[in-house]
C-alpha cells in the first residue's frame, strides 16, 4: 500500500463561533466527500473535535475544510494530533455527547 492510500488517524480541535452555527453538519458532509471515517462533536468549552481516518491527502483537504467551516462560522484555530486508528469507525457520524 503507498504512503499516500496508508489509512491513519488525526484529532482536530476547532475554536471560534463553532456550535450552533452547522458546523458539525458541515464537517460530516466533508468527511463523507472526502471517504473519512470517525466522528465530530461539541465540547463542553464551546470547540468542536474532530476525530478523522483516512489517507494523508484527504486529511489534509478536511483539515482545510475545518479551518473554513460553514458560512455562518468564525474559525479561529484548528489544533491537530495524531491518534491510534480505531477501526470501530467505518463511516463518520456527528457524536451528541459532551
Amino acid at each position: 500500500m503507498s504512503e499516500a492510500k496508508k489509512k491513519t488517524a488525526k484529532k482536530f480541535v476547532i475554536s471560534g463561533r463553532v456550535q450552533g452555527v452547522g458546523y458539525r453538519y458541515f464537517a460530516e458532509r466533508w468527511a463523507e466527500q472526502l471517504g473519512i471515517a470517525g466522528y465530530v462533536k461539541n465540547l463542553w468549552d464551546g470547540t468542536v473535535e474532530a476525530y478523522a481516518i483516512g489517507d494523508a491527502v484527504a486529511l489534509e483537504e478536511f483539515k482545510l475544510r475545518l479551518a473554513e467551516g460553514p458560512r455562518s462560522a468564525h474559525v479561529t484555530g484548528v489544533s491537530e494530533s495524531d491518534e491510534a486508528v480505531d477501526r470501530r469507525y467505518i463511516h463518520f457520524m456527528i457524536e451528541g455527547g459532551w
